[in-house]
């Protein structure tokens, strides 16, 4: 009986775990962090992607390193600062979706909590250890190309433009994962460019 109570407990809770996780309201509660305490007082603003219409750009003043969005339409956004404070700050793609997301803005930013953010971050940090790739190859195709050794900077362009397409195809790839979502439609004109 003991055994049997036990169990049905454990069922409860699991599903009462699954009941919390799950947003049923349609809203995306957006709780966000940041790491200068100096930008306490200031502005942070969650803006829809291509459209900065004064009538849809929200914001609100961070308290204590924290800030808070409530939304109920589904997009992609961009969270940023006023650009006065924006230096040391790197502005965050997220996907606006039902559900809990958890923000943290600082000199890298990040998001999680939800299946197309977390999806996004992934993209994210591949996109950004490519980029730093591709500098690394621009840099070092200077170098060679400034010693004249033109056969070694081609063969590097070569292998960078390798790696590129391999960096695009990931980006498709997930994109076809997340096919019919605003993540999709925004990862389809990425692979693109």
């Amino acid at each position: 009986m003991r055994k049997a109570l036990q169990s049905v407990m454990a069922v409860g809770m699991i599903l009462l775990a699954i009941a919390c996780g799950n947003d049923k309201t349609g809203v995306c509660h957006i709780m966000g962090t940041v790491d200068d305490p100096s930008l306490n007082g200031k502005r942070i603003f969650l803006v829809p992607m291509g459209d900065t219409r004064r009538e849809v750009v929200d914001s609100i003043e961070i308290k204590d390193g924290k800030f808070e969005f409530s939304r109920d339409t589904v997009m992609m956004a961009q969270i940023l600062l006023d650009y006065h404070y924006r230096m040391n700050t790197q502005t965050l793609l997220v996907v606006v979706e039902p559900g809990e997301l958890q923000v943290h803005i600082g000199r890298v930013s990040s998001a999680s909590g939800t299946p197309l953010n977390d999806t996004l971050q992934r993209w994210k940090e591949t996109t950004e250890e490519h980029n730093r790739n591709y500098a690394a190859f621009r840099h070092q195709s200077k170098e060679l190309k400034d010693k004249g050794e033109k056969v070694a900077a081609e063969q590097l362009k070569q292998q960078f433009d390798s790696a590129h397409l391999v960096y695009k195809d990931y980006t498709r790839r997930i994109a076809e994962n997340v096919d019919s979502t605003v993540l999709g439609a925004f990862l389809k004109r990425m692979a693109e460019i």
